[in-house]
């Protein structure tokens, strides 16, 4: 099978990276893999040693009408047999409407939870063959907005369970590179600073969980928007001694291993890039209970599920993990034995070929 691939994604982390590791899984002989990105993008680079050919197109996101145009004349020169788009940014919707007219079958990944109009998504997903949602929360909220059962499929997106590990192999570093005190417990969020992540939920469950563990020191890790107001936040509440802003990193599987609780308070997620990481290096979470969270912070077995924006039961949490080593262990160890099972790469591979191999069966017939 011939599949081009269309990512809108600038930068190689979340959906990004998941179409890098689908497409080095998915080579085999006879097969043949394409993709579709920015100008400049990072994916560029890390697909080219994988992907047959890789065209970097201008993609001015939702108002881009013109992007129509230019996919349809890419269409017609490498001739697929199915197009996957894999992100939002109006490659959704523009990289259907070019595949429709030009006949070729579409496969749209969706990887967020947030509920579209009913009137909108009739209209919308009629331009795809097949949905795959990277959870069964975003699966849920598809058929909740009318989108057809037999049209949406979950299939997880993964972790590289070879590069994120359990065992902080440098304490030492890690101390230093982050200003941690020896014996002092570590909390890290990994998120982008936009509101629905919830940095100001964790914010407001410090003070509970600093009575509890005065020493505890908590890193956030990302970028975007909301990060200076986050600054600002966290200096306004005399909170600068125990909350750091960590930046953008490209060693997290060295970082997560050494981190005692991830914590993700988010107001709604996917699923969550983040948690994989997290749960591969054996690290308990704190998560809340939105979107499909729960699929791997699995309440009571690999980490502590606790409401939406609530402070209270955030700090509950944490505090529970953080007074108990044997159960951070527990926790631990099944969040790797899950990530193993259920979120590795060669399952997501075998999970989107087998989508591709149905929707070209069902044309065929």
């Amino acid at each position: 099978m011939k599949v081009l691939h269309l990512e809108s994604g600038m930068h190689l982390y979340g959906g990004a990276l998941q179409v890098a590791f689908l497409l080095r899984g998915l080579q085999r002989p006879g097969d043949e893999h394409v993709l579709a990105c920015p100008q400049g993008s990072a994916i560029a680079e890390a697909a080219r040693p994988h992907a047959a050919r890789v065209h970097e197109l201008p993609m001015g996101g939702d108002a881009d009408v013109g992007l129509v145009g230019r996919l349809r004349r890419l269409i017609r020169a490498e001739r697929p047999d199915l197009v996957h788009l894999h992100s939002r940014r109006g490659s959704d919707v523009w990289g259907g409407v070019a595949a429709r007219l030009e006949g070729v079958p579409v496969v749209l990944s969706r990887r967020v939870d947030n509920p579209e109009p009913r009137a909108w998504t009739r209209w919308k997903y009629r331009l795809y063959d097949r949905v795959i949602a990277i959870s069964h929360g975003i699966r849920e909220v598809l058929l909740a907005c009318g989108v057809p059962a037999d049209k949406v499929v979950c299939v997880h997106s993964s972790v590289d369970t070879e590069r994120y590990r359990p065992g902080c192999h440098d304490r030492a570093w890690f101390q230093r590179e982050f200003a941690i005190p020896d014996g002092a417990p570590v909390l890290a969020m990994v998120a982008q600073f936009i509101p629905r992540k919830g940095h100001r939920t964790l914010l407001d469950a410090m003070p509970a969980i600093l009575a509890a563990h005065p020493r505890t020191r908590v890193l956030l890790f990302g970028q975007g928007p909301e990060q200076q107001a986050v600054r600002e936040l966290i200096a306004a509440r005399g909170l600068g001694d125990s909350v750091s802003l960590a930046g953008f990193r490209k060693d997290l599987d060295k970082v997560l291993p050494c981190i005692d609780v991830v914590v993700h308070p988010a107001l709604m997620e996917g699923l969550g890039v983040a948690l994989l990481q997290s749960a591969a290096c054996g690290v308990p979470m704190v998560a809340a209970r939105a979107g499909g969270i729960p699929e791997i912070v699995v309440d009571g077995r690999t980490g502590i599920l606790v409401p939406p924006g609530d402070a209270e039961a955030l700090a509950q949490g944490v505090n529970a993990l953080l007074g108990s080593e044997a159960l951070r262990r527990t926790y631990g160890q099944a969040g790797r034995a899950l990530a193993l099972e259920e979120f590795s790469i060669d399952a997501m591979v075998r999970g989107n070929r087998a989508v591709y191999e149905q929707v070209l069966a069902t044309r065929r017939r």
